[in-house]
């Protein structure tokens, strides 16, 4: 074990373990290793694609968003929430935190095929919880293709633009990572203040 790395004490489960001390016990024990959490490395992202700041007011359309939503610190990606065409896959195919899995958000009329990380995934409603990690981290691994998937929501942190969100309305968002730099539109349904910004949840997705 390297002497002079910790877990981040997020405590988020992305290494199967319940908390960030669970986790470093079993790394001292030698039954776990360091790489098993996903923040010991700046792979867990291709380049962290979702972490640089933007002076864009626009969308590659010219069309003006409220906010952009970047990631949770210490995260590499805003939280995308999706809902597989066939839910029953997570069960079926036993898709658990950790699994790196692909697949297209149709259900929005997005052509970008999206590599993903699960934070977790629901057998019994078939959410999936997850960060965008790029190509790059899913080369060697075991993936799961999903094909095809619903934008359910996103989580992020919000770096106001226009307009700041408001709770239970419709609103229109950038998320960082975009690929195709288009706005996305969403209900605010938590808003949470804290240290490092105002967390936003937006479900109800749609590419306007």
């Amino acid at each position: 074990m390297e002497e002079d790395w910790t877990p981040p004490g997020r405590d988020c489960g992305a290494c199967g373990h319940g908390t960030c001390n669970e986790f470093l016990l079993a790394l001292k024990a030698g039954t776990r290793k360091k790489e098993e959490c996903p923040f010991s490395s700046q792979l867990f992202c291709q380049e962290r694609p979702g972490t640089k700041r933007s002076d864009e007011t626009v969308d590659i359309l010219g069309d003006s968003y409220d906010f952009i939503l970047y990631p949770l610190p210490g995260e590499c990606s805003a939280r995308k929430i999706l809902l597989p065409f066939r839910p029953d896959l997570v069960e079926r195919w036993d898709i658990h935190t950790g699994d790196i899995i692909t697949g297209r958000p149709m259900g929005s009329g997005c052509p970008v095929q999206h590599v993903l990380r699960v934070l977790s995934a629901s057998r019994v409603s078939g959410v999936i919880i997850t960060h965008v990690v790029g190509p790059l981290f899913s080369r060697g691994r075991e993936v799961k293709d999903l094909e095809a998937y619903h934008i359910i929501g996103f989580e992020g942190i919000a770096d106001v633009i226009n307009h700041s969100p408001v709770f239970g309305r419709r609103m229109r968002f950038l998320p960082a990572y975009c690929m195709m730099n288009l706005t996305h539109t969403g209900v605010v349904n938590q808003l949470l203040t804290r240290r490092e910004g105002l967390q936003v949840k937006v479900e109800d997705i749609r590419i306007l």
